[in-house]
């Protein structure tokens, strides 16, 4: 009966503990990121930075951009409980204007999406291009 007693006991303790591990998590500084104007044809990068909140090595899967303008580079080693890595996103600001851009990532973890957006501008000193008139 001691013994049964003991096995159970060592079950719920076990079960217990299981039940209070998180597992990893994956907790950001920001999740979005305004570049404010960039020049025309001037890659701008953005290191955005996020912390293993979790009890267990995280483990990045894959961050996809929405498009191709965007590029995000992140790690592929596990990030330990308590230690922080960066996902450095990168757009190439080849079209002028406005734009917000995404990139999913996934890892073990969750998932989370970050956001970057800003204006594309001429560079100083950069000419605009004459309007051509058809009509004449």
């Amino acid at each position: 009966m001691k013994k049964l007693l003991l096995t159970l006991t060592v079950v719920l303790v076990g079960a217990v503990a299981a039940m209070a591990q998180n597992g990893p998590k994956i907790t950001f500084k920001e999740s979005m990121f305004d570049y404010g104007n960039i020049p025309h044809n001037v890659p701008a990068s953005h290191e955005f930075v996020f912390t293993n909140t979790g009890d267990a090595p995280l483990i990045i899967t894959n961050a996809k951009a929405g498009c191709g303008c965007t590029t995000p580079d992140y790690p592929k080693e596990p990030i330990q409980p308590g230690k922080t890595g960066i996902i450095k996103v990168t757009y190439n600001a080849a079209t002028m204007g406005g734009f917000t851009k995404t990139v999913t990532v996934d890892s073990n973890g969750g998932q989370i999406t970050l956001t970057i957006k800003g204006t594309v501008v001429e560079k100083a000193g950069q000419a605009t291009p004459p309007v051509v008139n058809p009509n004449k």
